[in-house]
């Protein structure tokens, strides 16, 4: 399985507790709809994927924390801290319209309304009150609120994204 055909999920964060449960930095808007992914992969950013099992998954406090097959100690959850965890694409459900799985952005070209290139996402920030483009363009970076008052559409196929965004600014 390649790496592009895994859709990165989360990063793992601080342990929780002494068993074993990892606190999860979730990229996504539903993430325990993810309990009924059968095929769960980790890897530190730029490979390789491994599979792995999921025990738990669960909300706490104002986050997640996961449990994973192996991991039954806080020594061996620190270890994992900064791992990414996802799915192959095919054990995810289906977008919506004008839904997006980060990894389906991160890559494609920007361009403003007016057809200058403003660069390609280079990630997502989750800011709480809404995600945010990480545009780059060489030296210069651009944080663009992904909302519908900047980004006026999202074409996957052509691999752009067309903003409501100034090259000055």
């Amino acid at each position: 399985m390649s790496g592009n055909d895994i859709v990165v999920l989360g990063r793992l964060a601080d342990p929780y507790g002494v068993r074993g449960w990892i606190r999860l930095h979730a990229f996504g808007d539903d993430p325990l709809a993810w309990r009924e992914i059968g095929a769960w992969q980790i890897g530190p950013e730029g490979g390789p994927w491994r599979e792995i099992g999921l025990k738990g998954l669960k909300l706490h406090g104002d986050g997640l924390v996961v449990s994973l097959d192996g991991v039954d100690d806080r020594g061996a959850a620190e270890k994992l801290k900064g791992m990414l965890l996802g799915a192959p694409r095919a054990a995810l459900p289906e977008t919506g319209d004008d839904e997006f799985y980060w990894a389906d952005l991160i890559g494609l070209g920007v361009v403003n309304a007016a057809g200058e290139r403003l660069g390609e996402v280079a990630g997502l920030i989750e800011t709480g009150a809404n995600d945010v483009l990480r545009v780059v363009d060489g030296e210069t970076e651009r944080l663009l609120p992904f909302v519908s008052a900047v980004v006026l559409a999202v074409d996957r196929e052509a691999g752009l994204i067309r903003v409501e965004w100034g090259s000055d600014w």
